[in-house]
């Protein structure tokens, strides 16, 4: 009971932390770790536990997502939709010796991503837009890997609307909706797939949508930059873990 109600507290934490810079599974991940799940059930775990967290999320913005030029938000929810799933089901072949051995990079690169999103953002050339049709192939590519790890694709998701043209705020609700629909995709085979560690799921996802709802207030309240920094050192110290152990 200690142990799901400290879970329970890490996924209020984690919902938040989505709320209001994105990063949650940078917390749900590693604690399912240390909770004695193998890599691979701590992944599936970690995107079933965050998933109603990120419907609520992506509901409330719903009505100011946007589609670039002749790719609708229905085309990107579309490709979001089959990437996922094929990033899910690539996810289930693989043995779990070879994502643990795969993990290290894997995590590296989120938080790369992470650390560097918002200033590869800042430094897209202005008045330069992906094609439609770039930003499909991309978006697919992205939802695939959200399907597989997920961590970091909302900055992905972010640096490829943007560069297409999109504005940051509707780029931000954008990458919501999307997100949400490339893991409904993924716990739609994950819950079957046997590999899922309900009581784990249920007491994160039940601290999540909390942190979630209060993600607003908090954003009055504590400084973006000190979550970023907080969420950017945890990650590299998990790598640097994973790498070693």
């Amino acid at each position: 009971m200690l142990q799901l109600l400290l879970l329970a507290a890490v996924g209020f934490w984690a919902g938040a932390q989505n709320a209001l810079a994105g990063g949650g599974s940078f917390l749900t991940y590693p604690v399912l770790l240390f909770a004695g799940l193998d890599p691979r059930a701590a992944n599936i775990t970690s995107t079933v536990a965050l998933f109603p967290s990120q419907i609520a999320i992506a509901w409330s913005g719903w009505r100011s997502a946007e589609g670039v030029g002749s790719l609708t938000v229905k085309g990107l929810v579309a490709i979001s939709l089959a990437g996922g799933a094929v990033g899910a089901l690539l996810l289930l072949e693989t043995p779990v010796s070879f994502f643990a051995r795969l993990l290290p990079w894997l995590m590296l690169f989120a938080t790369v991503v992470f650390a560097f999103g918002q200033k590869i953002r800042r430094h897209l050339p202005a008045g330069q837009h992906l094609p439609p049709v770039a930003l499909g192939a991309i978006q697919a590519g992205i939802a695939a890997y959200g399907g597989y790890f997920g961590a970091g694709i909302g900055f992905l998701m972010v640096a490829a609307l943007t560069l297409a043209g999109q504005g940051v705020r509707a780029a931000a609700t954008t990458k919501n909706i999307l997100a949400a629909v490339m893991n409904a995709a993924a716990v739609a085979i994950f819950a079957f797939s046997g590999e899922a560690r309900w009581p784990f799921a249920v007491a994160l996802a039940i601290g999540s949508v909390g942190g979630g709802l209060t993600g607003g207030w908090l954003l009055l309240r504590i400084p973006e930059r000190l979550l970023r920094l907080g969420i950017i050192g945890l990650g590299s110290a998990l790598t640097v873990w994973l790498f070693l152990r």
